[in-house]
């Protein structure tokens, strides 16, 4: 049985979905029967993969809806970059970017998740219908916890070393899978402790946060050993420099990496899949799920 630091791990079999069968996400409930997929909006002029849409709020919403009409679950809104060597946004920038498009899909039929560690925008978004906040801070930054505790909203965890700006530099772990499955387990017992229910809670490593290649791929090979209590973990991949580091591609080549790399989670037993490429993502789980002998 895990503890309140995640000494011991439930290692779910390859492919099977965790104990909790429902990810309460505001007014929604999110059957976790099979992986979700989380299409990725950012609102940033300096998004590491190209995408950032921080100056046409148009533009950002026509490709919120192109996300949703190509299968996507949900969708994870940022408005502040959390790249490699990245500085912090002020707080009323994150705002301006986030908040016209956040109003603008309140009624778009899916959870809207916000990327976020900054407890003001947190209060900003949950008041104008996000459904989930994404924290790469685990609720660690002073008025994050509350800013959550007393909402419906989901809630995903991140385990990230340093911050944005330092991350990269020189990471180092003595057991990189023991040592991540411990602070989400530390930081689940602190959101525990503050009121904020199992079935809110989401899991993620931190894919690139502080980690290198060899870190990346030994958390995808052990994913399964990071499953607290029956959790749901999310997996974020997409498009990231390890996929570049080991096929050589450049960020808009890396499609066919992305689509590998989230199928291997989501058969390791992610439950949340945030991608940039929905519909291609979802054709992969697709053919997995049909061999395997669901309907697709």
């Amino acid at each position: 049985q895990a503890d309140a630091v995640g000494s011991a791990f439930p290692v779910p079999a390859l492919g099977v979905a965790p104990a909790l069968m429902l990810l309460r996400c505001g007014a929604f409930d999110l059957p976790l029967t099979r992986p979700l997929l989380m299409g990725i909006v950012n609102l940033t002029p300096d998004s590491f993969s190209g995408d950032g849409l921080a100056n046409d709020p148009a533009l950002a919403l026509a490709h919120a809806r192109r996300q949703i009409d190509a299968g996507a679950d949900l969708l994870d809104i940022g408005a502040e970059s959390s790249r490699p060597g990245a500085v912090s946004t002020p707080e009323d920038e994150e705002l301006r970017r986030l908040l016209p498009v956040l109003e603008a899909l309140r009624d778009c039929g899916v959870p809207i998740s916000v990327d976020t560690c900054k407890p003001a925008v947190m209060r900003a978004a949950l008041a104008n219908g996000a459904s989930m906040i994404n924290d790469i801070q685990a609720l660690r930054v002073p008025g994050a916890m509350a800013a959550v505790a007393d909402s419906d909203c989901a809630v995903c965890l991140m385990h990230m070393r340093g911050t944005p700006s330092r991350m990269q530099e020189s990471p180092a772990y003595q057991d990189v899978v023991s040592e991540i499955a411990s602070f989400l387990g530390e930081r689940v017992a602190a959101a525990r402790a503050a009121g904020i229910a199992g079935d809110r809670l989401v899991l993620d490593p931190g894919f690139g946060f502080g980690k290198t290649l060899q870190h990346n791929l030994e958390l995808l090979r052990d994913f399964a050993r990071l499953s607290l209590d029956g959790l749901p973990m999310l997996a974020g991949v997409s498009r990231k420099s390890m996929l570049g580091a080991i096929t050589g591609r450049p960020v808009d080549q890396r499609l066919a990496a992305s689509v590998a790399a989230a199928l291997l989670a989501a058969q390791r037993g992610a439950r949340i899949l945030r991608v940039h490429d929905v519909a291609e993502t979802r054709d992969a789980l697709a053919i997995w799920r049909a061999v395997d002998g669901d309907k697709p």
